[in-house]
């Protein structure tokens, strides 16, 4: 799989037109994204439907972006293995470029969606406890599978957690909101 520094990709953007896509939730790509990416989140991008849309572009490379380049190498493996090649993934993604000084659009803040699996997994982890310590000790049970959970997203870097709450309506951008898919 192929990756670009921020700053490479900055010069090209510069010297023409290219394909970014933002793979973040639509409430991610509201609060900041990269001028000229597109919306596209991973769970539900479809790269036949991509490639099909890059109106005879397709011999150029598609770039793809996120927050820090992980959902990005997602989103390109997944490119590659419906026999898309010309993929590129963005280093550092779009931390990497806000730091950079590079041209950004900023909108509505929002709380990320590691926080809210770390809000989340606390909460529930305090309940698990409380519960098996108040009420019945079966409760307990709650939180180690919480502490399973997040070992488990540790070890595969999948978070269903994670999904989960991608999909929660204040994650959602609603007719008005700023956000283009």
């Amino acid at each position: 799989m192929q990756t670009i520094d921020v700053k490479t990709l900055a010069e090209r953007q510069a010297g023409g037109e290219l394909d970014l896509i933002d793979v973040r939730t639509p409430v991610e790509y509201r609060e900041i994204h990269a001028e000229g990416a597109v919306n596209v989140p991973l769970d539900s991008i479809d790269p036949d439907a991509v490639a099909a849309s890059r109106n005879g572009h397709g011999s150029h490379p598609l770039y793809l972006i996120c927050k820090s380049g992980n959902r990005s190498s997602k989103a390109a493996q997944k490119f590659i293995d419906a026999g898309i090649e010309n993929v590129v993934s963005v280093d550092g993604g779009t931390t990497a470029w806000a730091n950079a000084g590079l041209p950004v659009v900023r909108g509505k803040k929002s709380i990320s969606l590691e926080r809210q699996v770390r809000i989340a997994a606390g909460f529930l982890t305090l309940i698990g406890a409380t519960l098996g310590f108040f009420v019945h000790p079966y409760f307990v049970a709650l939180s180690a599978f919480i502490g399973a959970g997040l070992m488990f997203a540790g070890i595969t870097d999948t978070c269903g957690m994670g999904m989960m709450l991608a999909k929660m309506p204040w994650n959602q951008c609603r007719e008005g909101d700023s956000c283009s898919i």
